[in-house]
């Protein structure tokens, strides 16, 4: 079950003596929320990156491929040139090698740099979860610190000094 920001606004914790703070309960989720809110935005965003760059990346797939045929094509018109004039047809080879290699490296350029530009997409990806992870990590040790214990004993001791006071 994934967790949606509309739970963790409906969440309701119950109320017991010495529990914890609602205010800062609620606090806390509300700044959950727009954290979580604004992951989701962040994943889609990527998600469509992600996406496009596919699209590209298939794109340019077959362009390749319809390159390399329109090579084999270029290599059986030559031949067929050749036979009726061979020095016209070397001529069509060479050119049509050297533009084919053109476009190929151009097309293996761009498809490169798609792939570098994903993998830097996903290393940020990486690195927010990472970040996510952290923050979320340290708010669960400032929730179970000691120092919340040590403030309830504080507090009881001098609700007991007041009362102790107050009798006299």
């Amino acid at each position: 079950m994934s967790l949606t920001p509309l739970d963790i606004h409906n969440k309701e914790f119950s109320v017991s003596f010495r529990g914890y703070n609602q205010d800062e309960v609620n606090e806390f989720l509300r700044q959950v929320i727009q954290e979580f809110e604004g992951l989701i935005r962040e994943n889609k965003q990527l998600a469509e990156q992600s996406r496009l760059l596919e699209e590209r990346l298939a794109h340019f797939s077959n362009l390749e491929e319809s390159l390399s045929k329109s090579i084999v094509v270029a290599q059986e018109a030559a031949e067929e040139v050749k036979a009726n004039a061979r020095k016209e047809a070397q001529l069509i080879v060479r050119e049509a090698e050297k533009n084919a290699d053109r476009i190929v490296n151009e097309a293996l350029m761009k498809s490169r740099k798609i792939l570098m530009e994903m993998e830097e997409i996903q290393k940020q990806v990486s690195v927010f979860r990472t970040r996510l992870r952290s923050l979320v990590q340290a708010q669960l040790e400032m929730i179970e610190a000691r120092d919340w214990d040590d403030l309830a004993e504080d507090l009881q001791q001098a609700g007991q000094l007041e009362s102790g006071t107050g009798s006299r």
